[in-house]
């Protein structure tokens, strides 16, 4: 019964996070630009299939990933051996990644690219950054001087990397802070950090998000030199129309056995590293293995169900609607790009978690209505910039560099929980819908423009996760002044009980 309960709170949120773009996509279809029937109808139960996919997932990563995540690194812990703790963190960081829906569905919409080349090569960058947040946890060495020193790398590295993949390259970035890596590798943050008993480990435990995610982009610029010519081609057709419901129905029932398999390839690896450990080490009782287990099976069904939905049905409807907005009302593209950016981001669950920890963060200098305009206003902002260089062509650079030249330059003005929390929360503002629906919108509007898909189109989901490094800071700034107004001291770390896993991860 309580597992009911939990699923039916679950699909709730999915349904707020899927239903306004729905019904912006539906208005925008029925007023302005029409749409083949087919299509209209194929992207609706593709929402339905979203809904109950990323209820059924996200329920299963909290009853199985989280769990697990938890029990390693409780076990790692217990061991106090860096030589053990290193190399699990690198080979768990892979193996949880390979199964990020995000970003199976980026590499997806990539062209020219070997999809299983790119999710190994971005998997790969996530398990050296997950084993260098272990040991930045262990040595108590300072976020921000990694951040700077790390970002710097990026930046520098940016300016030998082929420019077909460097959007690619920070998209990526984005896309692996998602609802699988995220609970999983926070787990194993705080497992970690139990090992200190200073006041500062708790604290340390934020920021592990921030620098998995720089992984990813250095590991694909490294990529870039093996396929220097990508081409900007679209990475999917164009949606062909269906004679009627039958056809439809073999449509999605046809894509039903690829993803089958492709799911079971990604959970694989991380499902035969917790047997390993289950039968050498964790050797957990029966009610929970049994709970574990059960989890595995919602994350599985969910995830089939998520990339099935958002394949056949969602992302198709993003590049048709973007491609034809551009012929029909291309004064209209950017205006609306900024009205699903709100929507999205304030549908997002993960978002109101975010709101109301920064909240408490703050000590109610910071009110979650505060928190959650300025987040709505900072990806609203990011997605009508990446429409901007969709017409324009101008490069992402010269958005990332002076924005995340300010992220940084912030972090020396504010407490560090702060910074920690902003690069985190670059990662929680970029949820499913940003890969799904927004980056086929761009790529279709990018196709029907003659622009280059692969240098103008991505980099939306980079612009998406760098915003609210800017919006946090500049909260956690405003928290510090209104703390030396009052003449008192700012709150900057809440108490948590020892082991508790902060919540701000939990929906994600």
């Amino acid at each position: 019964m309580q597992t009911n309960r939990i699923l039916l709170e679950k699909l709730k949120e999915a349904a707020a996070s899927v239903l306004p773009i729905t019904g912006v996509v539906c208005a925008v279809c029925f007023a302005l630009v029409p749409v083949d029937a087919s299509l209209m109808l194929s992207f609706l139960l593709g929402s339905v299939m979203l809904i109950a996919g990323m209820g059924l997932f996200t329920l299963g990563a909290e009853m199985s990933m989280s769990r697990i995540g938890a029990q390693i690194g409780a076990k790692l812990t217990r061991s106090r051996r860096l030589l053990l703790i290193l190399p699990v963190s690198f080979l768990l960081g892979v193996a949880i990644t390979v199964a990020e829906p995000d970003l199976q569905v980026l590499s997806a919409n990539v062209p020219a690219i070997d999809k299983m080349t790119l999710i190994l090569t971005v998997s790969a960058g996530v398990g050296l950054f997950l084993m260098l947040s272990m040991a930045r946890i262990l040595f108590r060495v300072p976020l921000r001087a990694l951040l700077l020193a790390f970002y710097a790398l990026v930046f520098a590295g940016a300016y030998f990397c082929a420019p077909q993949m460097l959007c690619v390259a920070f998209d990526s970035g984005g896309v692996t802070t998602g609802p699988m890596t995220v609970p999983f590798i926070m787990a194993l943050g705080v497992g970690v950090a139990s090992i200190r008993s200073d006041e500062n480990a708790k604290a340390d435990s934020f920021g592990l998000v921030a620098l998995c995610s720089i992984g990813p982009v250095l590991a694909v610029m490294v990529l870039s030199l093996l396929y220097p010519g990508a081409s900007g081609a679209a990475g999917s057709d164009a949606a062909q129309p269906l004679a009627d419901t039958v056809a439809l129905g073999r449509n999605y029932l046809s894509a039903f056995p690829a993803y089958l398999g492709e799911v079971a390839v990604a959970l694989a690896p991380i499902v035969v590293f917790f047997a390993l450990f289950q039968i050498f080490s964790l050797r957990l009782r029966k009610l929970p293995l049994l709970r574990i287990l059960v989890g595995l099976g919602y994350t599985y069904v969910g995830l089939v169900l998520f990339l099935t939905g958002a394949n056949v049905g969602f992302s198709p409807m993003g590049q048709v609607l973007g491609s034809a907005m551009v012929r029909a009302h291309p004064a209209l593209l950017i205006p609306l790009a900024v009205l699903m950016g709100w929507f999205i981001i304030r549908a997002e669950p993960a978002v109101h978690i975010l709101n109301r920890q920064v909240e408490e963060l703050s000590a109610g200098a910071i009110s979650e209505k505060a928190m959650g305009l300025s987040l709505s206003v900072a990806v609203a902002a990011a997605t009508g910039l990446a429409m901007v260089r969709v017409v324009t062509g101008v490069p992402v650079l010269y958005f990332l560099v002076p924005g995340y030249a300010l992220s940084l330059g912030l972090s020396f003005f504010v407490p560090r929980t702060f910074t920690a929390i902003a690069f985190d929360a670059g990662g929680v503002a970029s949820g499913p819908l940003t890969a799904t629906f927004l980056l086929p919108f761009a790529m279709g509007a990018c196709t029907a423009l003659g622009g280059n898909v692969m240098t103008d189109a991505f980099g939306l989901v980079a612009l998406v996760a760098m915003t609210p490094l800017i919006t946090v800071q500049v909260m956690g700034a405003i928290c510090v002044l209104a703390a030396r107004r009052r003449k008192i001291a700012p709150v900057i770390t809440p108490a948590f009980a020892d082991g508790e896993i902060i919540e701000l991860w939990e929906a994600c």
